[in-house]
């Protein structure tokens, strides 16, 4: 079906329009940014990326590629900066703008090919494809990428969430972009009273997009067998103290954990709690390599043997020494199985490490920017598709920062994934919104796969979710606590987990495809356009 057009951007001989506009253009690019921001959990305002990206809109079309890639540049800052703020409690406040400083490049360039395609007709429709493109780079490159911060991220309340089940990430955040272009232009048009007519094609473009959602939520899952429910207790131990010095508190961490899972195996025994199938723990729940510790090795049986079932439960495993590499010894981030008696049966190393926390890239350069580069470790990544046996149960495994990565988890449901733990570390960043930020991305998965979704982190926010996004629990931040949850196990198969990364392709050809018609057609016509 052939697309709906809308009028292209002024020709070659309307008067250019006057440059103290630029000051306008700017600040509406600024606050097109921070209503994104705005946008983004821990509130629910998912509806604010709408006029967000009317704003942007506004701003780029007709602009030139260099007057596209200065308004995205603003706009990114005004979007990034506060978003990613909790990186200045772990590295303080020059890493953290340097970082929005680079990612926003990578929206700059978007934003100057969303200008160029702002000429074609049905613009709104091609600049989010293009604005697709800059998610994709920048969630790749550079050391494995950055996926923080993608539109779709901040839509777990809003009705485009359906959407991940088709399509993904990419799909979700294409089609909110999509949404707030197209209304942004209907109110452009109805402002410069350019006639009723003339907004058909972006009114539909709107409305198609609006639409996305409650037709997706009528594509159901398919295939996989009867739905099974077991009972999933994740513990939270909580820490001594906030901020980086977690990690000289190991044994209070691991101490923690085991002291809670013993309260919760207490009241079990009582009839006050459901004897749970399985126990998850978090992320560095034991920091103490307990191959390695006969003590540690102890504590944690003796919370197994308490509850009475194995122990889901993340560790630090020092490698041997012929694994270490030019900045000295290295340690893998694993979640490991722990059966009472029997200790460790299975394991699972952390695919994609987190750069400039797990592990230091250009480590002698950076020294030069933070003092704090010679506290990042010295992880190596795992081999493997994340998921792991425990108790007959078959969970896919997303450690912290993996939670972000669409490849990661498409490869733990295709090996058998019934249900998805979330097992992370946030006690570094405070009481930031970053574990809120990390829980939405956990609520969009559970949709784009159709599974149960346990979120444990040492300080919070811990959380047990539903095959629909729906919070059913949660904790508060730094307080001990235990969640247990009737947990659905399926072995369904969405479009999304079917697809993989087509859909995301498919966007990414439309944009390239939208740029090099609209060059193309620029090189003919041979004009320019202001800043």
């Amino acid at each position: 079906m052939a697309a709906p057009t809308t009028d292209p951007a002024p020709p070659a001989g309307a008067p250019a329009r006057p440059r103290a506009l630029v000051p306008v253009r700017l600040l509406a690019a600024a606050g097109g940014g921070y209503l994104l921001y705005l946008s983004f959990p821990p509130g629910t305002l998912w509806w604010l990326a709408l006029p967000a990206f009317a704003l942007l809109g506004a701003v780029l079309r007709g602009r030139s590629a260099r007057g596209g890639a200065l308004y995205g540049f603003v706009f990114s800052m005004a979007f990034l900066t506060p978003l990613l703020v909790w990186v200045s409690s772990l590295v303080q406040w020059l890493p953290w703008i340097a970082l929005s400083v680079f990612e926003s490049l990578f929206v700059a360039v978007a934003c100057a090919g969303m200008a160029v395609v702002s000429r074609l007709p049905a613009w709104p429709l091609w600049a989010a494809a293009v604005w697709g493109i800059g998610e994709s780079v920048r969630s790749r490159v550079p050391w494995g990428g950055m996926p923080w911060g993608r539109v779709g991220f901040g839509q777990p309340d809003g009705p485009f969430l359906p959407v991940a089940a088709i399509g993904g990430v990419p799909l979700l955040s294409f089609v909110t972009v999509l949404a707030g272009l197209a209304l942004g232009e209907v109110v452009r048009r109805l402002v410069a009273r350019e006639g009723f007519t003339s907004v058909r094609g972006p009114a539909v473009l709107a409305v198609a997009a609006l639409l996305t959602g409650p037709l997706a939520s009528l594509v159901p899952a398919f295939g996989g067998g009867p739905d099974r429910v077991v009972t999933v207790a994740a513990v939270q131990g909580n820490v001594p103290r906030l901020g980086l010095d977690f990690n000289s508190q190991r044994r209070a961490v691991l101490d923690n954990h085991v002291r809670v899972t013993e309260e919760l195996a207490a009241e079990v025994a009582a009839g006050r709690q459901p004897q749970p199938d399985l126990v998850v723990w978090p992320e560095n729940s034991s920091d103490i390599d307990p191959l390695q510790n006969p003590d540690a090795a102890a504590r944690i049986d003796r919370a197994a043997r308490a509850v009475g079932v194995p122990i889901l439960l993340g560790t630090i495993l020092r490698n041997p020494p012929e694994m270490a590499n030019g900045d000295g010894p290295t340690a893998s981030n694993a979640a490991v199985v722990w059966e009472p008696g029997a200790g460790v049966v299975a394991r699972s190393d952390k695919r994609r490490i987190q750069p400039f926390g797990e592990y230091m890239p250009w480590r002698s350069f950076f020294r030069l920017l933070s003092p704090y580069v010679d506290r990042a470790s010295n992880f190596l990544p795992g081999p493997g598709e994340g998921a792991l046996d425990v108790n007959g149960v078959r969970v896919g495994i997303a450690i912290c920062w993996e939670i972000a990565f669409d490849d990661l988890l498409a490869d733990s449901v295709a090996a058998g994934a019934e249900m998805l733990a979330v097992p992370s570390n946030n006690a570094t960043f405070g009481f930031t919104d970053m574990t809120y930020q990390q829980l939405a991305m956990s609520r969009i998965r559970a949709v784009e796969f159709d599974r149960s979704v346990v979120v444990v982190t040492t300080s919070g926010v811990s959380a047990t979710v539903t095959t629909d996004g729906t919070v059913t629990a949660r904790t508060q931040q730094f307080t001990p606590d235990t969640l247990v949850d009737r947990t659905t196990l399926r072995t369904t198969t969405t479009l999304a987990s079917q697809l993989r990364s087509g859909p995301e392709w498919v966007v990414v050809a439309l944009g390239l495809g939208a740029v090099a018609l609209a060059l193309a057609a620029h090189r003919r016509a041979g004009r320019k356009s202001d800043v």
